[in-house]
């Protein structure tokens, strides 16, 4: 007759599997890695990104108003 785990054993078994640590620590580095990047690109590159886009609107409304208009 096979034995029933307990929950201690199982408590035991889940805190002795050190599987999920290099998964948990891989995520934690790419993390302290990627912020920075995300803040530096926000705080300096989101403007320039807004004027391109910005630029890019206004110029294509204005080919849009010549499409617009009938040929002569």
């Amino acid at each position: 007759m096979a034995r029933k785990p307990t929950l201690l054993g199982l408590l035991r078994k889940v805190h002795e599997d050190e599987d999920g640590a290099l998964s948990l620590e891989t995520i934690l580095i790419i993390g302290a890695i990627v912020i920075p990047i995300l803040i530096f690109l926000i705080k300096y590159g989101w403007p320039r990104i807004k004027e391109l886009f910005d630029e890019g609107m206004t110029d294509l409304e204005g080919e849009a108003d010549k499409a617009a208009e009938p040929p002569q």
